[in-house]
């Protein structure tokens, strides 16, 4: 089985696991607060807020939950919870780099949980920068296949602004410049193409070759690192 595939198997597995997570929904709504207060709390004219709304709406998150959330934040509905926006880089097991995004109400938490999960999985936390220029920050699309296909699709999104069109088994991806991800996402839903994922990721600009069990090392790794409250993402140079 190749590094790709495997990876890819482990992930899905993986998403499958976190749907079932009551954890899942605390991750959205903590995306959905920091937009909020970051940018306030109309989706129309905050294009991050739009989303986190959207993907908690795909995770099928209660729309009172949602509502609930941003006007705490932005003070219709009592204080809220102040939740603070950080990165953090090291290597994990195989010495693969780890970019791991997180939201946090403690600093000094996040940053010895953090640090306790990559030690014991044979990593180690780094300072800023250390793993950092091995990724791209980007917009990232999704696009079903169904009722759609590849030219239809890269000639869309080229017009608006995409970087780049992957052509994948069951949809395509498309990359973009953050500035770009809501021209192309508008673009392709006008379009009556089904955008099933649209959010801002980082692209690593290597890939790391690792065997099948070092593999596994680095699946285990970000699973507990994912189980951390606080943790939102963790980007690793594996495809």
């Amino acid at each position: 089985m190749s590094g790709h595939s495997k990876w890819a198997t482990i992930k899905r597995a993986k998403a499958t696991t976190d749907a079932r997570r009551g954890a899942a929904f605390t991750r959205l709504l903590r995306e959905i607060a920091v937009a909020a207060k970051e940018g306030g709390g109309s989706i129309e004219s905050n294009f991050r807020l739009r989303l986190a709304v959207d993907k908690a709406r795909a995770a099928n998150m209660p729309k009172d939950n949602i509502e609930r959330t941003i006007n705490r934040v932005t003070g219709q509905g009592g204080e809220g919870e102040i939740y603070e926006e950080l990165m953090y880089e090291g290597y994990g097991p195989a010495k693969v780099p780890f970019m791991i995004q997180v939201l946090t109400d403690n600093r000094n938490r996040s940053n010895s949980d953090v640090r306790k999960v990559l030690t014991k999985a044979g990593g180690i936390m780094g300072e800023s920068g250390t793993v950092g220029w091995q990724f791209n920050r980007k917009g990232y699309i999704v696009v079903d296949r169904k009722g759609t296909n590849y030219d239809a699709v890269f000639e869309v999104a080229l017009e608006a602004g995409a970087e780049d069109i992957k052509d994948g088994e069951e949809s395509f991806e498309v990359i973009t410049e953050v500035e770009n991800l809501r021209a192309v996402r508008e673009a392709l839903t006008a379009k009556k193409m089904n955008v099933t994922t649209a959010e801002i990721t980082y692209l690593p600009t290597t890939s790391s070759e690792v065997s099948e069990a070092e593999m596994e090392r680095v699946a285990a790794a970000v699973e507990a690192l994912e189980e951390l409250d606080d943790v939102q993402q963790v980007y690793t140079n594996l495809s």
